[in-house]
């Protein structure tokens, strides 16, 4: 004869299945089903939460998460799906606490352990996802998924052969894994004699409807042929590759024009006295113009840690202008941010940064989109340290439309075609000329990727004193820091300096002559660039 707890077993046996199948009415009516019956169900409240949190709305999944845990605290998987919950409502510091509580409960499913692993890299801290990641692929050896976020863990701390290993894996198990196949690709040099053209072209075919899979063949298949030196059939491949993903975004460069603006006008706050630490060295500027490079060469400083990208310093404007806007970064923020008291937004910040990386003494953070910020960071804290990188206008614009940034990330939207990022780039350009002759040059310093490149000796020793450090030579031989890269340059910047990305944008015309016409029409670039 069948109990009432062997009933309930079943119905949410089925609950699970329906959740894992997307049917999320039928799943949400069979719990509620069981506690209308038994209102004490953890397991009911945990699969709720679930589907509360798969349907985005974090902060409801949260409360109910924590209406399971108070029937049984120590369920290791509602307190780890509770921290995914945090992590993505930017709780980072609750979220890793969550995902120790979850891990210090020892689980033994897959799940999980992946869902623990998740928190810890969305936190920044690859080193202790990698075994989490390869705990659930041990349990679940047959799930492409395991294979893939181990394989991301495994390249962001350098163990590049065992990452290619894990996305060949997830490949094998899923052909039509596109993540997997590009991240292969992106980290294995591609020669005429041996490459994964004829896969990544036959994957295409079957998946070129789904706009985020070609987008991410599309840049495999660019840069498979950028490295077997064919140029123009990579902006032809990128082109393909971007088309549905751009249609569907209906981005307006207007917007981007519009933050520049507003960045502007905060280098006129009245200045104040805020967080007297001197600690953060901020690394900023356009993403792929060498901000990695920069990173590794201080962070191999004896004094430096890395940090890593954070989003710290955005979130704790956010939480204090209380803006009701939806991002975090954007123009209504910026104006807010006027009346920031800036002593508690330095406090804030160092707080936030201290207790989840566990950093003491000098660091690096190292999120590009800072240099919005650069004017409230030096109000904040008067006492840290603002990099920029700068580099050729042509080759910054043609670094960041190969860039495969992440698609849910809408601050680089505008990278998804050539015009589009010239004008983004000729906006960015004159903020940084702004800040350049407002802001104390003793505390706000612009780098050059190409005087980097060319004199490594000279501009390590610049930007050290810059940070008032002393020099030490494993500063030149960065390549041997072993220190994570959470990057598209993961793989670059544990090789030594290589000159190739130099002038790149020459290898590459007439296919971006227009964006070459915009950066001459912005000022830009010479109006003799294009002879």
């Amino acid at each position: 004869m069948m109990t009432v707890d062997n009933l309930h077993q079943r119905q949410l046996e089925e609950a699970a299945r329906l959740l894992e199948a997307k049917d999320y009415r039928a799943a949400h009516a069979v719990c509620i089903e069981v506690l209308t019956a038994d209102p004490a169900n953890s397991e009911a409240y945990h699969l709720l939460g679930i589907l509360t949190a798969e349907h985005g709305n974090h902060q409801k999944a949260c409360e109910i998460f924590d209406r399971a845990l108070a029937v049984d605290s120590a369920r290791a998987d509602t307190l780890a799906h509770k921290a995914r919950s945090l992590i993505a409502l930017n709780h980072k510091e609750e979220a890793v606490r969550h995902a120790e509580l979850a891990a210090a409960a020892a689980p033994e499913d897959a799940l999980t352990l992946d869902t623990i692993g998740v928190v810890f890299s969305r936190a920044g801290l690859h080193d202790r996802a990698v075994s989490f990641y390869e705990q659930a692929v041990s349990l679940s050896p047959d799930t492409p998924n395991l294979h893939y976020n181990l394989g991301a863990a495994l390249q962001f701390i350098g163990r590049m052969d065992e990452a290619r290993a894990a996305y060949r894996q997830a490949v094998a198990l899923d052909p039509d894994d596109a993540r997997a196949l590009t991240a292969a690709v992106q980290i294995t040099r591609q020669s005429r004699e041996e490459n994964d053209i004829a896969a990544l072209e036959a994957a295409f075919a079957r998946l070129k409807e789904d706009e985020d899979a070609a987008l991410h063949l599309g840049h495999a298949l660019a840069k498979a042929h950028e490295d077997m030196g064919e140029p123009e059939k990579a902006l032809i491949w990128l082109a393909h590759g971007k088309a549905r993903k751009k249609q569907s975004l209906g981005y307006d460069p207007v917007t981007d024009q519009r933050l520049f603006d507003a960045a502007c006008r905060t280098a006129g706050f009245a200045s104040v006295k805020g967080e007297e630490s001197a600690e953060p060295i901020f690394i900023t500027g356009m993403p792929r113009t060498g901000t990695t490079l920069v990173e590794r060469i201080l962070s191999s400083h004896s004094e430096v840690q890395s940090a890593g990208e954070l989003t710290d310093f955005a979130l704790c404007v956010k939480r204090m202008t209380g803006t009701p806007s939806p991002y975090v970064l954007d123009p209504e923020t910026l104006a807010a941010a006027e009346d920031i008291d800036a002593d508690a937004l330095g406090a804030a910040y160092m707080q936030s940064v201290q207790s989840t990386q566990k950093i003491g003494g000098r660091f690096i953070d190292k999120m590009p989109l800072n240099i919005f910020f650069a004017p409230l960071i030096l109000r904040a804290l008067p006492n840290a340290r603002v990099i920029c990188l700068r580099r050729h206008p042509a080759d910054t614009v043609l670094s960041n439309y190969r860039q495969l940034f992440a698609t849910g990330f809408s601050y680089y939207n505008y990278a998804y075609d050539l015009t589009h990022t010239a004008q983004y780039y000729a906006g960015f350009d004159r903020m940084v000329r702004h800040f350049a002759k407002n802001l104390p040059a003793d505390r706000f310093c612009e780098v050059h990727y190409e005087r980097v490149v060319e004199d490594i000796d000279t501009e390590a020793r610049r930007l050290l004193d810059f940070c008032g450090l002393d020099f030490e030579p494993g500063c030149i031989d960065f390549h041997k820091n072993a220190s994570p890269v959470a990057t598209a340059s993961s793989a670059q910047v544990r090789q030594p300096l290589y000159r190739t990305s130099l002038d790149r944008w020459r290898r590459y015309r007439p296919g971006i002559d227009e964006a070459l016409k915009v950066l001459i029409a912005e000022g830009c670039l010479p109006a003799d660039a294009l002879e």
